[in-house]
C-alpha cells in the first residue's frame, strides 16, 4: 500500500477560507478491466477574491494519472505526491479542474470496492466514501464543507444497473446518467453497479427501491414487505417530527456484499451489508436489528447529510443522533416497540466498555486533528454513549423541547455544515434550560459515574441516599510513553465525585405475597443527582423495599450498583422482574461489576443458569449468554475452571431447548440451539444433528447452522478436509466460502494453523470478509498449546499487514486476529512491547491500545 498523506484539521480551514467548490462532473468507466477502472472528474471552483495568489491542493490516489489540466492549462502529473496534486498560486475568481486517472477496485471495502459471486459469477461494485477513500474514485476536494453539486455519468457492462444519489437514466450502450444531486459532501457520493436485483414501489410521489445481489433474490422477496414496510413508516414518522421534508430525489437501499460497517448514509443510496438478508432462520430480534438500522439510516438523511458536520471532531453529531433516533423512531413507528431493551444490552455495553479504556474520549471531542485521528472515533461513544446521552437530554429536556431544537438547527443550517455549537445554540433557542451547561457536563467529559445506593432501614420507615461517583473508570495502568496518535494514556486518573448530573427513576420492588419467585413494583421516584459525590439523605414511610433499583428504565448513562440486600433480591428473584427493561438495567449492573472485579464471574454464570430459563425477551437471553460465553468463559476464568462453566451453560442451553419443544418461541429456540452448539465440550450430539440436518423437534439445520457445527466439530477435532469441501460444494455462495474459511483455520492440525496464518498475513489475496473468517476459526481456547507459538508472531506480522493493507485490514487485523484467549502476562508484555517499538499506523495502535487493556482486565479480574 502505498502512504497517503492524512488532512488536518488546519489545512481543511485553511482550504474552506479559500476555495467554494461548486460542481463535480464525474465519469466513470467500469469495463476496463478487472483490476482498474477510468476515472475522469471535472471540477468547477471560485477562489474567493481575498485569497488571490494562495496554493492549494486536490486529492486523488490513482493507479495511474494520465493528465491534468487547470483553466485549459496541462500540470504535470508527476507533481503527485502521495495522494497529494498541488494547485499552485491560484487568482481570484472561477476555474475549471480536469482530471484523468486509472483507479483500483478494492478489495477492502474501501473507494470502489469489487465482488464476485461465487454461486453465479455475477460481479458487483459499489463505493464506500467515507473520511478519506473519495480519492480512490475520483479527484476530490476531500473535506465535508466542501459541499458542492455532483453530476454523474457511469459506463458499465450491458445488463447491469447502476444506482446513485440521485435517480439514474440507462441512455442505452451501458452508459447511466445520474440526476444532479442537491449540495452534498464529498464522502457522500454514492454509486452501485451490477446485475442487481430489484424490488420498486412508490411512496408519497417518491421512488424507493431495495437491491441486492442476483443470488439472494428469493431472499430479498422474501422480506420485501417488511423491508419496505418499515422504511414507509419511518419516513412517514421522520415527517411528524422534522418540519424540512425529506431532501433528495429518491429513496434506494442497496444491500451490497463484504460491507465493513453496518450500513453508510449515502443520500438517496444507502449501503447495507447484505448479511441483512437473511438466507437462513433468525429470531426477532435480529429482526428489529436490521429495522434499526434503516431507521438509523433514514435520520441520516436530515442529520449528517442535509446539515453535515464542518469538521470530523463533531461525527457524534451525525452518529449519537442517528443512533437515538433509530431506536426511538423504529420504537414509536413499527411492530418493534421494545427497541431499548436491545440497546440497553447490546449497544450500551458496547459504549460502557469503550468508554473504560485508554482510548476514551469525550462523545464531542476537541483535539481531532487530523482524518487519521478522526477514524478512530468510530466506536462505542461516538454511537452508544452519544445516544445515551441524548435520551439522558429528552429526559432532561423534554420531547417537545428538544424537536424544536432540532427543526430550528436543520432549517439554520440546510445543506450547509454546523458545528456543536451551532447545535446547543439550536437546542437553547426554544427553552429556558441551561443547554450549554448539560452539553459541558456530558459532551466535554470522559467515562462513566457509577451510582450505588446506600440504604438504611428503620421502625416503620426506610432512608437512602446515593453515592455518585466520578467518571473515570479505568482498571489499566499504562507508561504515559504510550501515548500516540490523539490516545491519551489514563493511568494517573482517579475516581473522584461525579462529574455530571442525571435524571433517573428509582424502581422500588416488594416480593409477590402470592408468589415469592416474582417481584411487583411499589413505585418509581424520579431524581435529579447533582455532580457531586451524595445526594441529601431521603426518608420514606413504609418497610423498606426488596430491591432499590437506580435508573430503572434506563434513562441515563451510569453504572450502577445495588445494596446488600438489594443485591440478594437480585441473586433469587432477577427473572421474577415485570418489565424486560428493567431486568437490562439489572443484568447489565452484573455484568460491570464483573468487569470491575466486584463480582464473581462464576456468580454471573450461577444467575444466568438460575434466571435464563425463565426469560422470555431474545435479546436479554443473547446478550446474557454472549456475555456468559465469550467473555466470563473464554477469558474471565481459568482454563482450569472453563470445563465446568462450559457445562453449565450446555446445561442453560437444553434447559431452553426443552423450554422450546412445543413450538411456542421459535426465536427462543434458535438461540439457544445456536449458543449449544458454540459451546459443546463434546461433538456427539452435534455431530448427529448434522447428519440428521435437523435438531430433534426442529429446528432444520438451514446453511447458517450447519456451518455453526461443522466449525465447532473443527475445534474439537470431530471433522477434516473433505467434510469442509462436501459442505462447501452443497453450499457454494460467499457465506459458504467464508464458512468453509472459518473451519479450516479451526482444525487442530498444525499444517492447516500454518496455512490459515500464511493466507492471513502472507499472500494478501483475502478479502476483508475472507480475512475476518479466517482469523475467526484460527484462535481457539482448546487450541491454546498447538497455536502458542503464534502469538509472538501476531505483533510483528499485523503490524506489516496494516502497513501494506490500510486501516481496514489494520482494523480487521486488531479485532479478530488478535490471540483473545491467551490471557496471560506474557500476552501482555509482547503487546506493550509492540506499541512501545513498533511504527504502527493509527488504526492498528487503537485497537491494539483496547485488546490490551481488556487483556489487563481479564487478568485483574482472575486476580479478584
Amino acid at each position: 500500500m502505498s502512504t497517503m498523506s492524512v488532512l488536518t484539521r488546519d489545512e481543511a480551514q485553511t482550504r474552506a477560507r479559500l476555495l467554494d467548490v461548486h460542481r463535480y462532473t464525474i465519469e466513470l468507466d467500469l469495463t476496463t478491466g478487472e483490476d482498474t477502472f477510468d476515472s475522469r472528474t471535472v471540477i468547477a471552483f471560485t477562489v474567493r477574491g481575498d485569497q488571490a495568489g494562495t496554493d492549494t491542493f486536490v486529492e486523488l490516489k490513482p493507479a495511474e494519472l494520465r493528465s491534468v489540466t487547470l483553466d485549459g492549462h496541462p500540470l504535470d502529473p508527476e507533481q503527485l505526491v502521495e495522494n497529494r496534486l498541488p494547485l499552485p498560486g491560484l487568482t481570484a475568481g472561477e476555474h475549471e479542474l480536469r482530471v484523468d486517472a486509472s483507479m483500483r477496485y478494492s478489495r477492502t471495502g474501501e473507494g470502489m470496492h469489487r465482488f464476485t459471486d461465487p454461486t453465479d459469477g455475477e460481479t458487483y461494485l459499489y463505493t464506500q466514501l467515507f473520511m478519506e477513500d473519495v480519492q480512490r474514485v475520483f479527484a476530490a476536494f476531500d473535506q465535508p464543507d466542501l459541499k458542492a453539486v455532483f453530476d454523474l455519468t457511469v459506463t458499465a457492462p450491458e445488463g447491469w444497473t447502476v444506482l446513485a444519489n440521485g435517480i439514474t437514466e440507462h441512455l442505452g450502450e451501458g452508459r447511466w446518467q445520474a440526476a444532479p444531486t442537491p449540495l452534498i459532501s464529498t464522502y457522500l457520493v454514492a454509486v452501485a453497479a451490477g446485475p442487481w436485483h430489484s424490488v420498486r414501489t412508490e411512496h408519497r410521489g417518491l421512488p424507493f427501491g431495495i437491491h441486492c445481489r442476483r443470488s439472494l433474490a428469493p431472499h430479498l422477496d422474501a422480506d420485501a414487505d417488511e423491508i419496505l414496510d418499515i422504511t414507509r413508516q419511518c419516513y412517514d414518522r421522520y415527517h411528524e417530527k422534522f418540519e424540512e421534508p425529506y431532501p433528495f430525489d429518491s429513496y434506494d437501499q442497496a444491500f451490497v456484499p463484504e460491507f465493513n460497517a453496518g450500513a453508510m448514509e449515502n443520500p438517496g443510496l444507502v449501503t447495507f451489508r447484505d448479511e441483512f438478508i437473511y438466507r437462513s432462520a433468525v429470531t426477532d430480534t435480529e429482526r428489529q436489528t436490521r429495522g434499526m438500522v434503516i431507521a438509523h439510516e433514514m435520520a441520516h438523511m436530515w442529520f449528517g447529510d442535509l446539515v453535515t458536520l464542518q469538521w470530523w471532531d463533531d461525527i457524534w453529531l451525525n452518529e449519537s443522533f442517528a443512533e437515538y433516533m433509530g431506536y426511538q423512531t423504529l420504537t414509536e413507528a413499527t411492530r418493534f416497540t421494545d427497541t431499548w431493551t436491545d440497546f440497553g444490552v447490546v449497544r450500551k455495553a458496547w459504549g460502557y466498555d469503550a468508554d473504560q479504556r485508554p482510548s476514551t474520549h469525550p462523545v464531542a471531542p476537541e483535539n481531532v486533528d487530523d482524518t487519521a485521528s478522526a477514524l478512530l472515533n468510530f466506536d462505542g461513544i461516538s454511537y452508544a454513549k452519544g445516544a445515551s446521552a441524548l435520551r439522558q437530554l429528552v429526559a432532561w429536556l423534554g420531547e417537545k423541547d428538544f424537536l424544536a431544537g432540532i427543526n430550528t438547527h436543520f432549517a439554520r443550517h440546510k445543506f450547509g455544515n454546523a458545528t456543536l455549537a451551532d447545535f446547543i445554540d439550536s437546542l437553547a433557542s426554544g427553552t429556558e434550560r441551561d443547554v450549554h451547561a448539560w452539553a459541558d457536563a456530558w459532551l466535554r467529559t470522559t467515562g462513566v459515574d457509577t451510582l450505588t445506593p446506600e440504604v438504611d432501614a428503620g421502625d416503620g420507615h426506610w432512608s437512602y441516599t446515593i453515592r455518585h461517583e466520578g467518571s473515570s473508570g479505568v482498571l489499566s495502568k499504562r507508561d504515559p510513553s504510550l501515548d500516540h496518535d490523539g490516545l491519551t494514556d489514563l493511568s494517573t486518573l482517579v475516581s473522584t465525585g461525579g462529574t455530571r448530573p442525571h435524571r433517573i427513576t428509582i424502581g422500588l420492588y416488594d416480593h409477590d405475597l402470592h408468589d415469592a419467585s416474582r417481584l411487583v413494583l411499589r413505585g418509581r421516584i424520579e431524581k435529579d443527582l447533582a455532580g457531586t459525590p451524595s445526594g441529601s439523605i431521603t426518608s420514606t414511610m413504609g418497610p423498606r423495599p426488596a430491591l432499590v433499583l437506580l435508573n430503572d428504565g434506563d434513562y441515563t448513562y451510569a453504572k450502577i450498583r445495588f445494596d446488600a440486600e438489594s443485591l440478594e433480591t437480585v441473586r433469587t428473584s432477577l427473572s421474577g422482574l415485570p418489565d424486560p427493561l428493567t431486568r437490562a438495567v439489572v443484568w447489565n449492573a452484573l455484568r460491570d461489576s464483573v468487569r470491575d472485579g466486584q463480582l464473581p464471574a462464576s456468580a454471573y454464570l450461577d444467575a444466568a443458569r438460575a434466571h435464563l430459563p425463565h426469560e422470555t425477551d431474545l435479546a436479554l437471553v443473547q446478550g446474557v449468554l454472549a456475555f456468559a460465553s465469550a467473555q466470563v468463559t473464554d477469558r474471565y476464568l481459568t482454563s482450569e475452571a472453563r470445563p465446568v462453566a462450559l457445562a453449565t451453560l450446555t446445561a442453560l442451553c437444553r434447559d431452553l431447548i426443552r423450554r422450546t419443544e412445543d413450538g411456542s418461541n421459535p426465536g427462543l429456540r434458535l438461540i439457544a440451539v445456536r449458543h449449544f452448539i458454540d459451546v459443546a465440550a463434546h461433538p456427539d450430539t452435534i455431530a448427529a444433528w448434522l447428519v440428521e440436518g435437523t435438531v430433534p423437534g426442529g429446528p432444520e439445520l438451514d446453511p447458517e447452522l450447519r456451518w455453526r457445527v461443522l466449525a465447532r466439530l473443527a475445534v474439537l477435532g470431530a471433522t477434516d478436509e473433505p467434510a469442509i469441501a462436501a459442505e462447501l460444494e452443497r453450499d457454494p455462495s460467499a457465506t459458504g466460502q467464508e464458512g468453509a474459511a472459518r473451519c479450516r483455520a479451526a482444525l487442530p492440525d498444525s499444517e492447516a494453523k500454518r496455512t490459515a496464518w500464511d493466507a492471513m498475513f502472507t499472500t494478501d489475496d483475502l478479502s476483508n470478509y475472507l480475512f475476518t473468517a479466517t482469523a475467526q476459526g484460527f484462535w481457539q481456547p482448546e487450541q491454546a498449546d498447538l497455536v502458542r507459538e503464534y502469538v509472538p508472531r501476531f505483533y510483528e506480522d499485523a503490524v506489516a499487514l496494516a502497513a501494506r493493507r490500510g486501516p481496514a485490514m489494520a482494523d480487521a487485523a486488531g479485532r479478530w486476529a488478535f490471540p483473545t484467549h491467551a490471557v496471560d502476562p506474557e500476552t501482555l508484555r509482547l503487546g506493550e512491547e509492540c506499541l512501545r517499538d513498533a511504527d504502527l499506523i493509527p488504526s492498528l495502535r487503537r485497537k491494539l491500545v483496547d485488546q490490551l487493556d481488556d487483556l489487563e482486565r481479564a487478568l485483574r479480574v482472575r486476580e479478584a
